[in-house]
């Protein structure tokens, strides 16, 4: 039987309510917020600076180290144990990959821009989320970025394309849901990230990152009014 309305009311290409803030946290150089649905992430970036251990400087540019976590409570299944994991690790290394394409460290030689990504709440998309937010986050610091890195997810639940999956949606086909991670910059159209969870066919893959398109680019403009936001409030002396 195919998913012909979904469950929440949204249409197939529609992506959950966005909020997007950028100086969210005081004593970071830079840090963000972006929710959507109920999946929230907090994003600090602290740096440039000295990069320890020194075994992983490099002396032509500097590096950038993120780190994602999800709170024990975040979510409505079990406890997260504290403390890293594979899949948190993994998804540490994918936001990296996501993220260094728009980055310029060429003038950070031997340093490193630290990305700490916390999510106190969540229902599918968490890295995507994460994403989102530690782009605001980097831009904040004064990162000089080419863009920012939209993120969002794209799938099929009983063989319908749907955009942003929710957790109900990503349950409710066990066999042949699949969920795909994109992210991508949006002046140039480079995907930066994409991941797939289950299986598809690759007519409808192509497909899949075409529906996906007008949501990435909604979502940037979130990031881009939250950043603009940010730097109008602080031009009028009311910095966070």
């Amino acid at each position: 039987m195919a998913y012909e309305r979904r469950h929440d009311g949204r249409a197939a290409d529609e992506p959950r309510k966005i909020t997007a803030k950028a100086g969210v946290i005081k004593k970071a150089d830079g840090s963000g917020y972006f929710k959507i649905g109920d999946t929230a992430a907090y994003a600090a970036v602290y740096g440039p600076q000295e990069c320890h251990p020194a075994w992983m400087r490099n002396p032509k540019r500097g590096i950038l180290r993120c780190t994602y976590s999800m709170m024990p409570f975040s979510g409505d299944g079990e406890r997260v144990r504290p403390g890293p994991s594979r899949r948190s690790k993994e998804i540490s290394m994918v936001t990296e990959k996501a993220l260094l394409p728009v980055l310029d460290l060429d003038d950070y030689p031997n340093a490193v821009v630290d990305v700490f990504i916390e999510l106190p709440e969540t229902d599918a998309g968490s890295r995507c989320a994460g994403i989102c937010a530690a782009a605001i986050a980097l831009a904040d610091a004064g990162i000089t970025m080419k863009d920012v890195v939209p993120a969002v997810s794209v799938g099929q639940v009983e063989g319908t394309l749907v955009v942003d999956l929710d957790g109900e949606e990503e349950h409710m086909d066990e066999n042949a849901a699949a969920d795909i991670p994109v992210a991508c910059i949006p002046s140039t159209g480079e995907i930066t990230l994409l991941q797939m969870d289950g299986v598809m066919e690759p007519e409808k893959l192509l497909r899949a990152l075409d529906m996906v398109r007008p949501a990435l680019d909604r979502i940037a403009e979130a990031q881009r009014n939250a950043i603009k936001e940010r730097y109008a409030h602080s031009a009028g002396g009311g910095a966070a």
